[in-house]
């Protein structure tokens, strides 16, 4: 290795000037550009062209340059976006410079690509990922038969001489754990390049690194790679080293980077078809180079510690290096084959074949035979309604509930599924983050068998023993078992079985023989198989990954696919019949399908990818491989979804009786009671509804039957439910798309936005309810005012809290004039603001009717009209109101069990205190992102409005659908919302924990700062 100082040109910006005027002709301003060993500056003329003058260090070969300018002409000629080489004057592609100490330089000059480099660009998406393999594979097709003698050359950052170089440069790494871990990885991977006689070979880039990479300066979905710069590593070597070199620097600081890599293979694959052990020599490849990377960072930081773009890369590769060294290099090629859209595991098909072939020679596993006796098939899937998740982990619970159900269906032995999510696998060993995540270990591998504990365990065909040890964590295996087989006629293949009895590890050593039908154990007790109920856990492996003792027996649902062929069913041992197992459930597709073919169009869905949800449990949703996702807008689950309070009281009393009111019963009484007592006085009187828009309704009819009037104060943005009396009332819904407009008895007052609205100051409340004085004197005019009727804090408003006192005015104007003054509780009640158990009361006012819906149930369909007895009483007018379903015995419990956990579970002051932390999170993310105009609300009711400008306050809706869909990606649920669609609401179940909150702000920190957000401010 030379001296980088000494070798590198010195030019200052002013000399690169004149120079290039005097060489090129053009006249432009110089600024230098980061480099390793050479020395680049961008010219820009006045009349805004751009070029790259790039003087190359002292002892360059001109035949690799000339190289390098062959290939770029090959590669636009194939439509690649690559530099274009700009000749001199005097028509030269390279001059000579003559520099310091009588050192030579060779000078040229290229066109400047516009683009932004990878490694900035936010976030790699897929799609991404993809095109930047699709261009490399472009590429290895344009230089396929390409050759050129410059390009052969023994060069330092060749993956051919990974291990060469490796070696060379371990002993600069200064933390000796840190030169063990490249040793180690160098042990393991070093001999793909020994095997490299079976790939390949042509000029390629070799240096595909995130910076040499450009994407579209213009974030979207479809963002792709637009060029590819800097060919001062182009070397004769294996083409798929450009691949690894790419896969390297994208798998750095991703969640899973293995699956980054794949995307960037499957792209270069469609591109330039990869050959099978190009496939197998990838993941290696990619590895040695992260190897070669930190080596030399360390080497070129002795030599020029001052030089940051040396070592650009260094943090993020030592931490991928220490989770590559963990991860089994098999399980990566696999990944690598299934995103090439190959077989994963290749022996899979044929083990599987085999199976098959002899599947009437196997032995029963136990006994009774499952091929012919009675069995019942459990479903602990994810939205199972015959198993809650919580129970399987209870093992004498479940031991009994599966017993019960066994001498019920008459049935011999309980089946677990193999291929299926369940949300059982709770302990560390299956999580992948400290958060629930899409990643975390869902997919059962294996085939449940359920007896009692000390029932027989059979070897279904002959091997050896390869293992039998104690995997004694909670939750995990327990004693198990692992045979070996080599059949003469077929591939090797291993079979697991787990949860067995301590005793049967005792008569077992590995490389014994097993014979078919030999016993090899016995069901363990909870105490002693990992905690479950007495069961066999039966898989068949195609491949150990490198594993002893241990095998996963559930797989991440993104990685779904490789490992059903690395683990196929293992029913093909044990022979149930397909009769015994219930059909598939209804996939998302042909949901979506059926959905869109039988329901109305104007039913929408959330977000770009609609999600399939299957169960919800406390703040979380899951779908039906499992993937959580935390949610932070629906407050219909007020006190969490599946509440098992509120589930057990609609349990217990649908099961006793169900009717309507027209008999008594005490739930409705002491409903009412408990709802009453809750308010001030004099709301005392109760009405019950099955919705929030009904409740609204209904207080409308209370509010005409008390005047004798029709017309309505509303205010701007408001919306009050879907029957058309209140689209009428609701601007939200008739000044948008689709309405029709405001009709005659409706009068708009201005929405009280402190943020967006023209009043400021303390006397800002009393001249916002000057507008409602304003419709209420509109009314006068056609009659008088009915009602007033709003949402203390507007949610379809983009969660605006009015400013202090509006309330209290706006209540005296409509009372004033004789009007009904109806506070809209369905979307902020129940203690959810922290402070309040009602929104109203944060104002100080009292209201004559109170409507609620939404939270009052927990997602159970119940509303509720709370009013005064004078406004009751004028509503007993001869007309009998009564609802078939409003206050019934079931809804009723639900209601008073939802209100027991508010209390119990002291929720109104854990909304305060997780409230108060999230929003001081976000509004610390405004003191850093330009985007966040406000932060606004109260408790577990709070918005976030994003803004173009904080001066012109110009609406950003766009970034904020951006934001809420790249939020749904990252696991967490949010929604927009407002005027102008621009505000990120977030209202989640009010058992969201802290760590709930900061796990969102730290997320929607990050997403903030991606490109389309920042874009939105420029």
């Amino acid at each position: 290795m030379h001296d980088l100082v000494a070798e590198r040109p010195r030019l200052s910006a002013a000399e690169a000037e004149r120079l290039t005027a005097a060489q090129y002709g053009i006249a432009g301003t110089a600024a230098p550009l980061p480099s390793d060993r050479d020395q680049n500056f961008r010219v820009e003329t006045p009349e805004g062209a751009a070029y790259v003058l790039k003087i190359a260090h002292a002892g360059e070969d001109p035949a690799l340059l000339e190289a390098q300018h062959a290939v770029l002409g090959r590669l636009a000629a194939a439509s690649i976006a690559v530099p274009r080489v700009h000749p001199s004057v005097r028509g030269d592609t390279l001059l000579a410079l003559d520099g310091a100490e009588g050192r030579r330089h060779l000078v040229r000059l290229l066109s400047y690509l516009p683009g932004v480099p990878m490694a900035t660009a936010t976030p790699h998406t897929p799609v991404l990922l993809h095109s930047l393999g699709g261009t490399l594979g472009r590429v290895a097709a344009a230089l396929d038969g390409f050759d050129h003698p410059g390009a052969h050359r023994h060069h330092v950052w060749d993956v051919q001489h990974a291990p060469e170089t490796i070696r060379t440069y371990l002993a600069a790494i200064p933390s000796p754990a840190r030169r063990a871990l490249v040793a180690r990885l160098l042990d393991r991977f070093g001999d793909a390049a020994a095997r490299g006689g079976t790939l390949r070979k042509s000029v390629i880039h070799g240096d595909a690194n995130d910076y040499n990479v450009l994407v579209d300066p213009a974030p979207g979905a479809d963002r792709a790679v637009v060029g590819l710069i800097d060919f001062g590593d182009l070397v004769y070597s294996w083409t798929v080293a450009d691949l690894a070199i790419a896969c390297a620097y994208a798998m750095l600081g991703k969640a899973d980077p293995v699956g980054a890599a794949g995307h960037v293979a499957a792209g270069f694959h469609a591109a330039f078809t990869l050959t099978e052990p190009e496939i197998e020599a990838l993941f290696p490849l990619s590895v040695l180079r992260l190897c070669v990377s930190v080596c030399m960072a360390a080497h070129q930081q002795q030599q020029e510690p001052e030089n940051e773009y040396l070592t650009i890369s260094e943090r993020p590769a030592w931490a991928l290096l220490d989770r590559l060294d963990r991860l089994p290099p098999a399980l990566a090629r696999y990944r690598l084959r299934h995103a090439c859209g190959l077989p994963p595991c290749p022996s899979s098909e044929p083990v599987t074949r085999w199976i098959q072939e002899h599947a009437a020679t196997f032995a029963p596993v136990v006994h009774p035979d499952p091929r012919t006796a009675p069995v019942v098939v459990f479903d602990f899937s994810v939205g199972s309604t015959e198993w809650e998740p919580d129970a399987l982990t209870e093992p004498m619970l479940a031991a009994d509930a599966i017993t019960g159900r066994l001498r019920a269906a008459g049935a011999a032995l309980g089946v677990g599924r193999y291929d299926e999510a369940r949300l059982v696998y709770t302990a560390p060993q299956f999580q992948t983050g400290p958060a629930p995540s899409s990643a975390n270990r869902t997919i059962h591998l294996g085939l449940d068998l359920f007896q009692e504990a000390g029932a027989p365990v059979s070897a279904p065909l002959a091997g050896t023993v390869h293992s039998a040890a104690d995997n004694a964590h909670p939750l995990d295996y327990g004693p198990t078992v692992i045979l070996r087989h080599e059949p003469e006629d077929g591939p090797t293949f291993f079979t697991l079985y787990g949860h067995l009895s301590r005793a049967s590890l005792r008569g077992l050593r590995a490389g014994q023989r097993v014979e078919s039908g030999e016993q090899i154990g016995t069901l363990g007790t909870p105490d002693e198989n990992g905690g479950w109920a007495p069961h066999l856990h039966v898989q068949i492996l195609c491949d150990l990954l490198g594993m002893e003792g241990d095998f996963p027996g559930v797989a991440p649902p993104g990685e779904r696919a490789v490992w059903r062929s690395l683990c196929p069913d293992p029913n093909l041992l044990v022979g149930i019949p397909e009769a015994a197992f219930p059909a598939p459930a209804m996939e998302k597709a042909t949901i979506q399908a059926l959905r869109a073919r039988h329901v109305g169009p104007s039913l929408s869905l959330s977000y770009r990818d609609p999600l399939h949800i299957v169960r919800g449990r406390g703040a979380y949703l899951y779908d039906p491989e499992g993937r959580a996702f935390l949610d932070g807008v629906n407050n219909v689950a007020h006190v969490g979804h599946g509440h098992p309070r509120v589930v057990a009281a609609a349990q217990r009393q649908m099961a006793v009786l169900n009717t309507n009111t027209r008999y008594l019963h005490a739930h409705l009484a002491r409903y009412a009671e408990r709802l009453a007592a809750l308010l001030p006085d004099p709301l005392s009187v109760c009405f019950f509804v099955n919705s929030g828009s009904e409740a609204n309704d209904l207080a409308l009819r209370l509010a005409f039957a008390h005047t004798g009037r029709r017309d309505v104060v509303v205010l701007d943005g408001g919306y009050h439910g879907n029957l058309s009396s209140l689209v009428a009332v609701s601007p939200y819904k008739f000044d948008g798309a689709g309405g029709g407009g405001r009709p005659p008895h409706t009068h708009v007052a201005p929405l009280p936005d402190p943020y967006r609205g023209p009043h400021r100051g303390t006397d800002a409340g009393a001249r916002y309810a000057a507008g409602v004085a304003e419709a209420v004197a509109r009314c006068e005019a056609q009659g008088g005012v009915a009602a007033f009727l709003a949402e203390p804090i507007l949610g379809c408003g983009g969660q605006v809290e009015p400013p202090p006192g509006f309330l209290v005015e706006a209540f005296r104007h409509v009372r004033a004039a004789g009007g009904v003054c109806i506070a809209d509780e369905v979307q902020i009640g129940f203690g959810r603001l922290g402070t309040h158990f009602w929104g109203f009361e944060t104002q100080a006012a009292v209201p004559d009717v109170v409507t609620m819906g939404k939270p009052i149930g927990n997602g159970h369909p119940l509303g509720a009209v709370v009013t005064t007895p004078a406004i009751a009483a004028s509503f007993a007018n001869g007309m009998e109101y009564f609802n078939t379903f409003g206050g019934n015995p079931v809804s009723c419990a639900v209601g008073l069990a939802v209100l027991d956990v508010i209390e119990g579970e002291s929720l109104q002051a854990h909304a305060l205190r997780v409230g108060t932390r999230l929003k001081a999170r976000l509004e610390d993310l405004a003191t850093r992102h330009p985007v966040v105009g406000d932060v606004r609300g109260r408790g577990l009711f709070l918005g976030v409005e994003l803004v173009r400008s904080r001066e012109t306050l110009a609406p950003a809706p766009g970034a904020a659908a951006y934001v809420a869909n790249r939020m749904r990606e990252e696991g967490i649920l949010l929604s927009t919302d407002g005027p102008l669609h621009n505000v990120l609401k977030i209202k989640p179940p009010l058992c969201f924990s802290e760590a709930d909150a900061d796990r969102l702000a730290g997320t929607l920190d990050r997403v903030l700062a991606e490109d389309a957000v920042r874009a939105a401010t420029r």
